[in-house]
């Protein structure tokens, strides 16, 4: 036993010697792990989906102008240092085009997944949008989802256009969503 308890203290004290070598080179060489942190959807994207307004605005007569739906192409570049993204959509539908470029604040979720808060303004360059009539102040919430091992990400969102119609004071609201193309 007593052979066995040498044997040990002899092993122990090379071991320690052995590790603390290894700590010592591995803090000469720059080794320094930090913790890990999430950074769900990672990466930039560019995709294409549908708009449908879900608001209706009034015409010069006081009439209801009918909803509008149309297509949508999204962008969203990812600040990889800040849970950041600046934001783009244009929306395209049978009576007008807008263009809603927004800044976002990225919540993670998953590894895959993030959820976001964005702020900007959604600018109506031809008559009638799923974002309404006229521009506006816009806030965008959404969610971003990463398709694990691949380069697609599903995205979806809603777009809140502040005083969004030229002959009433609503709030226009749509929703969008589709796939993208990650880079």
């Amino acid at each position: 036993m007593n052979q066995l308890a040498n044997f040990w203290n002899y092993s122990g004290n090379r071991i320690g010697s052995v590790l603390l070598v290894g700590a010592a080179i591995a803090s000469a060489v720059g080794f320094n792990p930090a913790p890990v942190v999430a950074q769900a959807a990672y990466g930039s994207y560019v995709g294409v989906g549908g708009s449908f307004g879900l608001t209706e605005g009034v015409n010069r007569t006081g009439l209801a102008e009918n909803r509008q739906n149309g297509v949508v192409v999204a962008a969203r570049y990812k600040l990889l240092r800040y849970p950041i993204s600046l934001r783009a959509q244009g929306i395209f539908s049978a009576d007008g085009t807008a263009v809603v470029p927004t800044v976002s604040y990225d919540i993670p979720l998953t590894w895959q997944a993030d959820v976001y808060l964005g702020a900007g303004g959604s600018f109506v360059m031809s008559g009638k949008t799923p974002v309404g009539d006229q521009s506006s102040f816009a806030l965008q919430p959404g969610i971003d989802y990463s398709v694990p091992n691949s380069r697609m990400v599903v995205f979806g969102n809603a777009i809140f256009a502040f005083d969004a119609y030229e002959n009433d004071s609503k709030t226009a609201v749509s929703l969008q969503g589709g796939l993208g193309l990650r880079f």
